[in-house]
């Protein structure tokens, strides 16, 4: 049953005095655009949809083919808490069409769908719980980003020592008040560094609701004079930024992962599932890490996971199976960055995980110590691969892993792979302050 009706929605329109719509969609890379509407189009938008020029959008259409229709979806319905009360601004999240009424093959709303179709298929639904990390940042006297703080905060810590501690509660508040539940909020390790948690739900709605957490960051973040970025490692030699996915299968029955029996509580689709996830964890490197500056975070000695592994009592392999059982049984993959595309993280996922309950995969056994004091030869013992080190590694490893485009479709993974492509070639090619500062006198 649809949340809204469309006379509801008139409804509360009217009562909230709302002028404005935004029809939000995100891009093939993870960026949201929006075209705003009035409220007097809501009837034509719902029935009719609105059409947008797609070849202005990254990855999307061609110039030859590029009309294109914003369907909005409307149980994502959501007034923004900071707009003026004296005619409001609400929003939607819209699905991409073609103008015959098609689903556009590039749409990231569609690649997650399609897989969530053939999780059903198979009697599973899929429940995720991002952890999403941030900075806070002052501005300068132009008001432009810096990435300077005066937060000298860790873990847990309060004010003084936590600088950010007003922003976090009001971004929490404005959560709320967009109907997210919020089950914790803390400063994070490093220095400016927070962290938000929202109750785990439908992965759909958990991709739309990551990218609804990073505009009210941003949004409230300015109304403090700062500046917030899901940059993953902005500063060198501190923590940088992680978005985990805690993932789980539900049935009819209840949770798939849980099985009572077992040693680890984890059922063989659990165990299916992990082992699906570790096979192609260097092809999805691609969707779940997807820019130069990722790589900069998956490095030993900050938190990170560098190595393909899992661990039920450990934190230093990628997959983490955390201590609660029953209902709450999930895998938590550590890798994940907060640039990720949501929509396409969680298909990868999914499609991963679920290869690997059909062809009844097993993962290696776990490796309960803490990897970064291993050897080289005890990793090679246990069979411990590690994360693509850099953007051009994890393009090499996405191509040679056909399931990475039978996920996307071969329209979206094409424009994806080119824009990789050519993310690396700019960066590759510009000269940096450390060569300058190591090579300029020396030869």
């Amino acid at each position: 049953m649809p949340k809204y009706t469309k006379a509801e929605l008139h409804k509360i329109i009217d009562e909230n005095d709302i002028k404005f719509l935004r029809l939000q969609f995100t891009d093939i890379f993870g960026i949201l655009k929006n075209i705003t509407v009035t409220t007097s189009k809501l009837d034509s938008v719902i029935e009719q949809g609105c059409m947008f020029d797609g070849s202005s959008i990254d990855g999307f259409a061609r110039i030859e083919e590029s009309d294109m229709m914003l369907i909005p979806d409307l149980d994502t319905f959501e007034i923004f808490p900071w707009s003026n009360p004296k005619g409001r601004t609400a929003r939607f999240i819209c699905d991409v069409y073609m103008p015959d009424g098609t689903p556009y093959d590039g749409c990231p709303r569609h690649i997650l769908k399609r897989q969530l179709a053939k999780a059903k298929e198979m009697g599973y639904t899929m429940n995720v719980g991002p952890e999403c990390e941030f900075f806070l940042f002052h501005k300068d006297e132009h008001n432009k980003a810096t990435i300077e703080t005066n937060d000298d905060g860790g873990y847990f810590d309060l004010a003084p020592l936590d600088m950010g501690g007003s922003a976090r509660r009001d971004i929490c508040l404005a959560l709320e008040e967009m109907g997210f539940e919020i089950e914790a909020s803390h400063h994070e390790c490093a220095a400016g560094q927070h962290e938000i948690d929202f109750k785990y739900g439908d992965a759909l709605k958990m991709a739309d609701d990551v990218m609804t957490f990073k505009i009210v960051v941003k949004r409230i973040a300015q109304d403090h004079h700062r500046h917030a970025t899901f940059m993953p490692k902005p500063i060198y030699g501190i923590a940088g930024s992680g978005m985990h996915i805690n993932m789980s299968l539900c049935t009819e029955q209840g949770n798939a992962f849980c099985d009572k029996s077992d040693e680890l509580g984890l059922s063989k689709e659990a165990y299916g599932f992990m082992a699906g996830i570790l096979k192609h964890a260097r092809g999805l490197s691609l969707l779940t890490n997807p820019i130069i500056n990722s790589y900069k975070r998956l490095v030993p000695g900050f938190e990170a996971p560098c190595y393909i592994a899992w661990s039920a009592k450990n934190r230093s392999p990628l997959i983490r199976v955390p201590f609660a059982r029953g209902a709450a049984t999930r895998i938590e993959m550590r890798n994940p960055d907060p640039t990720a595309n949501p929509y396409l993280a969680y298909a990868g996922a999914l499609a991963a995980g679920l290869e690997g309950i059909r062809k009844g995969m097993t993962p290696p056994p776990p490796v309960n110590k803490n990897i970064y004091t291993l050897s080289e030869e005890e990793k090679k013992k246990h069979m411990i691969r590690r994360v693509p080190q850099n953007l051009f590694d994890a393009i090499g490893d996405f191509e040679e892993d056909g399931l990475m485009k039978e996920v996307l479709g071969e329209g979206a993974y094409e424009k994806y792979l080119k824009g990789k492509k050519h993310e690396w070639a700019d960066y590759s090619t510009r000269v940096h302050e450390w060569e300058l500062k190591h090579y300029l006198t020396k030869y």
